[in-house]
Parts: structure tokens; C-alpha cells; sequence
């Protein structure tokens, strides 16, 4: 779907799609119809895919719930796949 954008305007997009969740997670703790720590697990994830820091924060949190392992790495698979982004073997 948005294969065909330079890698900057990807980068450009996945931040600002990261930064987005962030924001309505964040909002989503507050008023009790939106799901704000889906929104912030969503938004974390995106801005992990070019920031260390957030990649650091999503390593640690597979290390320490190992449950979320399976769907967050079928959620990189499909990410990765929307985006053109070279699918890597050790993902986040």
C-alpha cells in the first residue's frame, strides 16, 4: 500500500502515525471509551521501527511478557509488509 513512497516520506509517515497513537493513547487513559494503552502499544511500536530508545522499551517488555512475542510479531510482519520494509529475521 505505501511501497511506492521514497524512504523518507516513509519515515516521515511512520513517525507521525507513532507520535499520533501516542497522543490518542495518552487521551485513551483518560476518557473511558478508547483504549489507551492499545493506542500507546500501537504508537511504540511504530516509532521503535527507526528509534533505539523505543526499540530498547519494546525488547525489554517481549522479555518480560512473553505472551505478547506471537502477535507482535505477526503485527511486524504485516507492518513491514504494508510499508516495503525489509522483513528481518529478529524483528522487534
Amino acid at each position: 500500500m505505501f511501497k511506492k513512497l521514497n524512504p523518507t516520506h516513509k519515515r516521515v509517515l511512520l513517525d507521525v502515525l507513532g507520535w499520533l497513537f501516542l497522543a490518542v493513547g495518552f487521551l485513551g487513559l483518560l476518557l473511558p471509551f478508547l483504549q489507551g494503552i492499545l493506542f500507546l502499544a500501537i504508537g511504540a511500536y511504530l516509532l521503535s521501527l527507526h528509534s533505539p530508545w523505543f526499540h530498547e522499551k519494546l525488547v525489554r517488555l517481549k522479555g518480560r511478557f512473553p505472551r505478547i512475542v506471537g502477535p507482535l510479531e505477526r503485527f511486524d510482519t504485516f507492518v513491514r509488509r504494508q510499508f516495503g520494509l525489509e522483513l528481518e529475521g529478529n524483528g522487534v
